[in-house]
């Protein structure tokens, strides 16, 4: 690509630093010295994609091998990708501008169900056959991973292979079988995805057959290949003080999303929310040490200059060595005016002590998830906190001097009835009163409280992947009732647009019939769907017609005994677990948290983590 034509296009679109690589951190390699290059394709926009952890890890893992170098690649904004196609330009990577058609490897890493647009736009934009049958040897083998890549039928036919589990170490063995087969000749490719089909964790799509009733449900889902395992079981790192951890990040020329030194301080979960994916899908929860953790934050503070420190993990407050931890930070931070923040914290261990001395630099807004407004609901859900916790914090934040309390909340889940939305109401104004029952004279001014809901959709591996999900008539009524039964101005209330969750929902549960839809929704403009102001929901429901769909049959209420699209990945918690925990759900039941005590999901055979601790 020419710089001078790229230099020209860039004086017409907002925000241009999205396109010019070149930042501080950034690894700058001899192309023609390396036997693959990998494009770490992330399918939305540059803000987005550089504040992801993955990309954070992944980039400099790979970039760390002598024979591999690693650029990114991400999903340029309408305007750009506007004057790209009328300048014959391709999606290109950030690091040498190349167009990605000169790549061995694309990754991309798939988070959001509403992303799957962008994958097919990208490949279109960059001249590669969008189906994994149409591309030969000439073109890039495309891989995935991620979240969505636990049931990623809906673009299965998109991919050669997938990761499934985590990416450090998977990462490295099918670069190294790559190697290995392009310095054979590259024949067959078929033979590369033999090769690493017999690795854990590697899903490859076209290995697999799926059948299906008369119904419309699957008949079966079989291997078409020895090499082909019946479940694709997922990696996970054991050991998390001896998962890849980079000690030097990019520093983006722009404001991105997460602008501030990122440290994960565990992975996995151990609570067992019955919606949570991601907690059921990242277990067992693993640890890092706290020294670990405070010389990282030290070399990444000096290598980029910020003045923020977050931690990371679906649930903070659940480190063990959360204290150690902040102590040894706050040596360094307060001298040096560093913020320190800790997303993620439960209300039921939550510690002002902690939020003081964390937040002596600068105070922010705090966010609580009491998920469901009442008692019975939260047991359904198996959030195992109380009402009395989410007062108590909340009270405890304004004796503290914090005014701004965001509480976050789902409508409809499982089981739900209209008490449960004014639920959510009454616990909302119970937070306020908790503020006003502080003298005026010692409680600080302007209190605002903000109460979210987001509509539950239902997950692959999770207690409710069976259930239906609310229409959006449904859910727009629910909200409804809560907009209208919230009565304090100083309660400000947002909901969720139950048109993306509506999409998100189809896909979240879909198998490979949706593919042809979503190419040619693409087609027809569609494209960065998780931003309101290009969804075209209109122009969804008219390509779901089109090509014959009934996009409600995927928000259905599924059997015990229907073969589910990802029946054959296995994330190490057994289907019984899962029965178990929706019966359970059902008679308002509570499991206890793997700190507690087992409740045998299956995880122990991975001997890591919490199950060994």
């Amino acid at each position: 690509m020419s710089y001078t034509n790229l230099d020209k296009i860039l004086m017409k679109v907002q925000k241009p630093t999205r396109y010019t690589g070149g930042e501080l951190g950034s690894v700058m390699k001899d192309k023609n010295a390396v036997d693959c290059r990998f494009g770490f394709c992330f399918p939305d926009v540059y803000e987005i994609a550089m504040s992801n952890l993955g990309l954070k890890i992944l980039y400099h893992d790979l970039n760390e091998r002598e024979d591999t170098y690693c650029e990114r690649v991400f999903a340029p904004w309408v305007d750009m990708e506007e004057e790209m196609r009328k300048n014959g330009m391709k999606l290109f990577a950030l690091e040498t501008g190349d167009p990605i058609t000169h790549f061995d490897m694309l990754g991309f890493t798939l988070g959001y169900e509403l992303s799957y647009s962008n994958v097919v736009n990208m490949l279109d934009l960059a001249n590669i056959p969008i189906l994994a049958k149409d591309r030969d040897e000439s073109y890039p083998i495309v891989c995935g991973g991620g979240l969505c890549a636990y049931n990623a039928e809906p673009i299965a036919e998109i991919f050669d292979f997938f990761m499934i589990g985590e990416g450090e170490e998977s990462i490295n063995w099918v670069t190294e079988e790559y190697i290995k087969w392009k310095k054979s000749g590259k024949k067959d490719k078929r033979d590369y995805l033999k090769a690493i089909a017999k690795l854990d964790g590697i899903y490859v799509p076209s290995f697999y057959d799926v059948e299906y009733n008369d119904d419309g449900t699957i008949k079966s889902i079989t291997p078409n290949v020895p090499e082909a395992k019946e479940k694709i079981r997922k990696t996970i790192i054991k050991d998390f003080n001896k998962a890849y951890t980079p000690e030097t990040m990019i520093v983006p020329f722009g404001e991105i999303v997460h602008d501030r030194v990122m440290l994960e301080v565990f992975r996995g979960c151990i609570r067992g929310c019955r919606f949570c994916e991601a907690g059921y899908a990242y277990r067992p929860a693993r640890e890092k040490s706290a020294e670990s953790l405070t010389e990282t934050a030290d070399k990444l503070l000096g290598c980029s200059g910020y003045d923020e420190i977050s931690l990371s993990s679906l649930s903070t407050s659940d480190y063990t060595e959360l204290k150690k931890l902040t102590d040894n930070l706050l040596e360094f931070t307060e001298k040096k005016k560093i913020g320190l923040s800790l997303p993620s914290l439960r209300i039921d261990n939550f510690s002002l002590e902690l939020m003081n001395k964390v937040q002596k630099v600068r105070k922010s807004g705090i966010t609580f998830a009491p998920e469901a407004g009442t008692q019975r609901m939260r047991n359904i859900i198996n959030k195992n906190i109380t009402e009395e916790n989410v007062l108590t914090s909340a009270k405890m934040l304004f004796e503290g001097g914090w005014t701004n309390v965001k509480l976050y909340f789902m409508i409809g889940l499982p089981l739900e009835t209209d008490e449960d939305i004014l639920g959510i109401a009454d616990l909302s104004e119970k937070v306020l009163d908790g503020y006003f029952s502080i003298p005026k004279e010692e409680r600080a001014k302007n209190v605002n409280i903000t109460t979210s809901t987001s509509s539950f959709i239902p997950k692959p591996f999770t207690a409710f992947q069976w259930a239906k999900q609310d229409s959006r008539a449904e859910i727009v009524r629910k909200q409804d009732i809560l907009k209208a039964s919230i009565k304090s101005k100083k309660i400000k209330y947002n909901w969720h647009d139950n048109r993306t969750s509506y999409l998100e929902g189809v896909f979240a549960r879909g198998d490979r019939r949706l593919l042809p839809a979503i190419i040619e929704a693409v087609k027809s403009g569609c494209k960065f769907d998780a931003w309101d102001e290009e969804y075209r929901f209109d122009t969804w429901l008219k390509t779901f017609e089109k090509c014959g769909i009934d996009p409600d049959w995927y928000l259905r209420e599924r059997s015990y005994d229907e073969i589910l699209p990802w029946e054959h990945i296995d994330i190490g918690i057994s289907k019984e677990f899962f029965k178990r925990e929706n019966e359970k759900a059902k008679r308002e039941e509570t499991t206890p948290n793997c700190r507690e005590k087992c409740a045998g999901c299956g995880m122990r055979d991975f001997k890591a983590g919490v199950c060994y601790e």
